[in-house]
């Protein structure tokens, strides 16, 4: 699997840069608490992008090393400079971005050198422009530092003025197989689904788990005659898309997943 050797590779001395792209509801955010939780022996450092902080500079970086301030005396004056005052920590004018770059790859591979390190950032769609240019130059230069960066990216959300994150290694995250996707409904919902009933959902829904954990809810809250009613107009070869939650419409495409058993936990 793509994440277990992401942690495999960074705890032998190579350096590693992924990139998990889906739409929401898809399972980015489980394969990053995944990662999180398999990497034993390592440091783990995380951030999450923030939508109503997306202009404010240097937000999301700020949370990503606020844990690692302490260590900012390791680094060479003009590059201790430039982040201490990117984080406002001394007074100064804007500071040097690529000396801002710098600092950040610079302070990784220092940290690192105690113990490999893991660096996970979720929805980073919603970073600030800055601390996503910023993490995205440090990535192309981590070489041997036994440093790992993994961020999920929302593909409904373009960045404006471009992407970031174009051209590191990436990983389309997908939906449930039908197996799995129709395993999961059969799990939520009380009782066994017809196979009438619950195929239409699967194939509605893409395999989306949010999609899914979302239709159950509606269907254990009183609305399973409507979803069930919809679904037989499904099985006729009339779907009704209208009557499915909003999250269901124009879910994402299925397939198999990066993830532990060729399934994919809900989230992200």
């Amino acid at each position: 699997m793509a994440l277990d050797e992401v942690v495999a590779d960074t705890r032998a001395g190579r350096s590693q840069v992924l990139v998990l792209r889906g739409e929401a509801g898809v399972g980015k955010s489980a394969l990053l608490e995944y990662l999180a939780e398999n990497a034993a022996g390592c440091r783990v450092l995380r951030a999450v992008g923030v939508e109503s902080e997306m202009e404010l500079p240097f937000a999301g970086l700020h949370q990503l090393c606020a844990p690692l301030l302490g260590q900012l005396d390791r680094l060479p004056d003009p590059q201790h400079e430039a982040l201490s005052v990117a984080f406002g920590l001394r007074a100064g004018g804007a500071p040097d971005r690529f000396l801002v770059g710098l600092a950040v790859l610079s302070l990784l591979a220092e940290v690192a050198e105690e113990r490999p390190l893991v660096c996970v950032v979720d929805d980073a769609q919603w970073l600030d422009r800055v601390s996503a240019q910023t993490l995205a130059f440090a990535a192309r230069r981590l070489l041997a530092e036994r440093v790992a960066l993994v961020c999920a990216v929302r593909t409904s959300e373009p960045a404006a003025g471009g992407d970031p994150w174009r051209g590191l290694r990436e990983i389309t995250v997908q939906g449930l197989r039908d197996d799995d996707a129709g395993a999961l409904l059969d799990s939520l919902v009380p009782g066994r689904l017809d196979a009438r009933v619950r195929d239409p959902i699967v194939a509605e829904t893409h395999g989306n788990p949010l999609a899914l954990l979302e239709l159950t809810r509606g269907l254990n809250s009183g609305g399973a005659g409507r979803r069930v009613r919809s679904a037989g107009r499904a099985a006729a070869g009339e779907p009704d898309r209208a009557e499915l939650p909003a999250a269901d419409r124009g879910a994402p495409g299925r397939g198999a997943a990066a993830a532990p058993g060729g399934g994919r936990r809900a989230g992200g």
